[in-house]
């Protein structure tokens, strides 16, 4: 096996160019409808943030990561920044909102107040002056373009928290940051030929979580297939295919991705449907379904094998880069036995996260020599 990491370790640009190349219809519907930029928000808790947050979606995936160990921080005055304005996506803290326009004029904050100062167009607001780190999932998406962007005139630490799991085109890490990886095998992967990137061990949020929650034990035989018609990793069409294929062999039920919404994939959804393959349009959790799971590669594949789910990963001719995701993270091939439940760290990833900013935040003003070796479980990428 390989394993040589990201296809663009370092160049964000590069990787943004690849994306638009496997969507070209979303590319062209952009280009003829530019959207309008709109505002962002900012919650702050506390007079003088330490720390800050980037939220770019409402995923359970960013909540699990970003969100969650914030709450299990509430001694330490910290921000978010989000694209709405979202009071029960936070905990209950007492946040105070401000509006960050696009430009980065002043506005006044919701409830009154005096207007917040910016430092320039593409400034932090004033009232983030004290903050020491910042939290994203990385650099490719605006909210954490702009909050990474603020962290180096803020002079603050970058900590990733990888929230979804890792193939060779994922986008690369900002640079001189901290990654708070699942694995050390992810940290490696995501790490290679970054000699500026420090990766610790925490685990996955969100497995940890299937795993306390209660599912309804596999009572049929007839699979549920997760779709992914939305990925830019392999072709529509073969991933299209190989959903087809197993579906009307096994007469497994598809299951759309949520983000199969597009007119192309409703269109794909409705075909499927007229040559008898089920589409489940129920929009129940996973875990009530009782069923067993396949996927391509899937986190759910990893979810329901952590709940007790028998779970299976399953693609004809399986590019190698395919096969050696499915290795990393011991996704059993169908036909064989299921998928084994992923390990569970000690501590709880959101606390260990938690834990990795308190003691940023507060040896932030140490050299970057002596948080190094005092940061848990540091490890440096490969060059």
């Amino acid at each position: 096996m390989t394993q040589q990491g990201l296809l663009f370790p370092r160049d964000l640009e590069a990787w943004h160019v690849w994306q638009g190349r496997q969507h070209r219809l979303r590319r062209i519907r952009t280009s003829l409808f530019p959207g309008r930029a709109g505002s962002f928000w900012l919650a702050v808790r506390g007079t003088a943030p330490s720390v800050l947050v980037g939220l770019d979606a409402e995923t359970p995936t960013q909540l699990a990561s970003l969100v969650r160990p914030i709450g299990l921080l509430p001694e330490i005055s910290a921000a978010v920044l989000m694209p709405a304005r979202r009071p029960d996506l936070l905990p209950p803290d007492g946040w105070r909102w401000l509006e960050v326009p696009p430009a980065g004029a002043p506005r006044t904050p919701v409830g009154g107040g005096p207007a917040a100062r910016f430092s320039g167009a593409d400034g932090a607001p004033d009232v983030l002056a004290a903050v020491r780190a910042v939290v994203t999932i990385g650099h490719f998406l605006p909210v954490g373009a702009i909050v990474n962007g603020w962290a180096e005139t803020l002079g603050a630490i970058r900590v990733v928290v990888q929230h979804g799991l890792l193939t060779p085109h994922a986008p690369p890490l900002p640079a001189e940051s901290h990654f708070l990886a699942f694995s050390d095998a992810d940290g490696a992967f995501a790490a290679a030929r970054r000699g500026d990137v420090i990766c610790s061990t925490i685990g996955s949020q969100l497995l940890w979580a299937a795993g306390n929650e209660p599912s309804v034990p596999a009572d049929s035989q007839r699979p549920v297939y997760l779709g992914q018609l939305h990925g830019a990793e392999l072709p529509r069409g073969v991933k299209g295919r190989a959903a087809a294929d197993f579906c009307r062999a096994t007469g497994a039920m598809y299951r759309p991705h949520p983000a199969e919404t597009d007119i192309a994939s409703r269109a794909q959804h409705a075909l499927w449907e007229r040559t008898g393959i089920v589409v489940d349009r129920s929009r129940r959790p996973l875990r009530e379904l009782g069923r067993p799971v396949i996927s391509a590669f899937s986190t759910g594949v990893l979810e329901a094998a952590a709940r007790g789910l028998p779970a299976w990963v399953v693609f004809p001719e399986a590019p190698q880069w395919l096969a050696e995701f499915w290795d990393r993270y011991g996704m059993r091939r169908w036909g064989g036995p299921p998928t084994a439940s992923p390990s569970r760290p000690e501590r709880e990833p959101a606390a260990a996260v938690a834990h990795h900013l308190a003691g940023l935040i507060g040896r932030s003003r140490q050299p970057p020599s002596e948080i190094e070796q005092t940061a848990p479980l540091p490890r440096r990428g490969r060059k």
